[in-house]
Formats: structure tokens, sequence, C-alpha cells
């Protein structure tokens, strides 16, 4: 089994995969179907599709994917902002590479490169700042996408270009907040959970109090955790033990990363830098205070107002993608006739395709 592979101690390995079955076997037994689980991060699904975790545990645990990809949640109107922006003569977009190749209703940033776009990969934001101070003769747009995870950097690189003074850079900000959209998932009651297996890494910045409504107002336990095979292994030991004694509070079990009131210097740089708003998201719609928009000290670095007047909110989904019920945990990749043929890797028709923290792809590649 690949996940013993990965463990320092396949010994424990076994015994905590032998815990894990012969508690989920027992709830399941209680229950009369699996327990089902979602994963609300999509390194946790990429992790748990790689070690052969889904199929370990098929049968007994359901583990469906939910709305922690931030590339697959972007919505479709921003998509087409971003190829609009491409297309601008005299303009750099700088991006992370998932987002090149997601496509649009007719095009991508993929695309608009190599029709002679400038788009340019980079790793970091401050790589982009970079680009605009030896580039002083091209305008350079970061596309500013990500959780908590990534928006302080994006806010310190806005400093940083501040401090600079430069005027050929600016962000295009969709930054989302995972805490409100968790609460218009669970608040739309489509989905029914038993538990959810939270991200360690957005946590670390929010805290995990910032999850705490999860079990008080909905009544489902949770744990945060990291992305070893034995952090997720021990997360669905608390989390199916949690089920049977009816223990709805939220657990962190990453004490080591995470703490109760998280990066206080993160939230900090993210609220010098960002004001909450409304933000769409693919799948869900708007849902209220789940963006980040640049706020007024910092408006002449938001490309937003710099380049376009308002935001293509209405643009279409790419035909017969069903990327939004999957990021709402509704079905999983196999439910979709478009999966494996004509939706691949290296002609994907939505986004869960496309990134690297996607539940299509990691279905796709491990299955």
């Amino acid at each position: 089994m690949s996940v013993l592979k990965r463990l320092n101690d396949p010994q424990l390995g076994r015994e905590m995969i032998k815990k894990v079955k012969e508690q989920a076997a027992q709830l399941a037994g209680h229950l009369g179907r699996a327990v089902a689980l979602m994963e609300v991060c999509g390194t946790h699904t990429m992790a748990i599709s790689s070690t052969g975790l889904r199929s370990l545990l098929a049968g007994l645990v359901e583990l469906r994917s939910g709305p922690g990809c931030p590339v697959c949640v972007t919505a479709a109107g921003d998509i087409e902002q971003m190829i609009a922006l491409a297309r601008m003569p005299g303009v750099t977009v700088a991006t992370f590479g998932d987002m090149v190749r997601v496509p649009g209703v007719l095009s991508s940033l993929e695309r608009e490169r190599a029709g002679g776009a400038r788009v340019q990969i980079v790793y970091s934001p401050v790589d982009a700042v970079a680009l605009a101070r030896d580039k002083p003769d091209q305008e350079v747009i970061f596309l500013g996408m990500g959780f908590e995870t990534t928006a302080p950097m994006v806010a310190l690189s806005i400093n940083q270009a501040n401090n600079l003074r430069l005027t050929n850079f600016s962000v295009y900000s969709v930054h989302k907040l995972v805490p409100p959209v968790m609460r218009a998932l669970l608040g739309a009651g489509e989905v029914k959970v038993d538990g959810l297996i939270l991200p360690g890494h957005v946590c670390a910045i929010t805290g995990s109090e910032a999850f705490a409504f999860i079990g008080e107002e909905y009544g489902i336990p949770a744990v945060v955790t990291g992305f070893t095979p034995v952090d997720i292994l021990d997360a669905l030991h608390i989390l199916l033990n949690k089920i049977q004694t009816g223990d709805n509070r939220v657990v962190n079990g990453y004490r080591w990363v995470v703490r109760d009131d998280g990066n206080l210097q993160a939230q900090s740089a993210i609220k010098n830098c960002f004001y909450l708003g409304d933000a769409i998201w693919r799948g869900f719609g708007v849902v209220n205070g789940s963006g980040l928009l640049i706020g007024e000290k910092f408006a002449h670095y938001d490309a937003m107002r710099k380049f376009t007047a308002e935001r293509l909110d209405d643009a279409a989904e790419p035909q017969g993608c069903r990327c939004g019920e999957l990021l709402r945990g509704l079905i999983s990749p196999g439910d979709c006739p478009m999966f494996g043929h004509p939706c691949t890797p290296a002609s994907p028709v939505g986004p869960c395709m496309v990134s690297s923290e996607g539940a299509c792809a990691a279905y796709y590649h491990y299955r």
C-alpha cells in the first residue's frame, strides 16, 4: 500500500490503518451506510488520492472533495477578465502556473500567450514586483488568487511596490476566505456530511477558532490537520471517534503549526491592504463577505480600478462541466460524463482537471 511507503514507521502505519478501518466499520454498521466526510482542501484531496487512502477505506468512508482549490473556485467571469487583461497592449500578466491553463469560454491565458500576449509564470507575487521594477515600460498585472495562505504575501508585495514607488504594477485580486464559503456550503443544506477535515495551512493564518462555528451552528465535528499520511490518519481517527460520541467541537490536530488565534502578523498584513467584500465563487455564486478587495490606501495598485470598469460576472461556464457541483460536494469526479473523455489533464474542460489541487486531476492521476 502506497500509504505505508510514505511513512517512516510502517508498523505504526499498519496500526493506525487497522484502528481507523475498525472504527469506520463499526460506525458504518451503526449508520447503515458509509461514513461521509469532506476534505475541504485540495491539497488534502491530492494527498488522500496519492497515498491510496481513498481506495483503502472504500465502502466504509466516503471522502468527498470541497471548495478548497483556489484555482477551481475562481469564477468564470474572473477568468474572462484575466484573459481580457492579457490582451491589452503593453501589459504583462503575471500569474501562478495552474491559472494559465484554466479554460475560459473561447480561450485561456495559455492560448493568449501562444498568440503573442505577455503572460509570465511566477512563483511568488514578489517576483511580479521585480518584473515591474525591471521592465518600467511594461504594465505588470499580478493575478492575485488564493485563500488566506497567499493573501499575506500579496499584501506585502503591494507594500513593497509602494515603497519602490512603482507606477507600473497592479494586482487583480480574486482572493477568497474559507470560513464564509463553509458557512454558505453548510447553510445551503445540499450536502450531508458527518465530519470535516479542515486545511492546516489556512488555519495557520486564521486560527482554528475561525471554524468553531461549524460545530456550534451545524453540529458537525471537524479536525484541523496537516498533509502527511500520519496527519490524515490521525484526523480520521479523531473524527470517527467524535461522530461516535456525538462531540461536535472543532479540534486543532495540528498544534505544532496552528494556533487557536492564528498568525496575528499575517492577519495584520491582510487587514492593512484589503477589506472584506462579496466574492463570486464557481459553483456557489456570490458569497457575502468572502472576498479580499484592495483598500483605498493602495487603490492605485488595484488592477480592477486601473483597467476595468466592472467584473464580467455573468460569463458562461464551460458547456457540460460539473465542477461547480463537485466543489459543493454533491458529486465525485466519476459522476461527470466528461471525466476522462473528453476532459483530461492534457485537454481540460474545467478547472478541477487543471489545478494541481483539483479533485478531477487527483482522481485522474491516482484512480
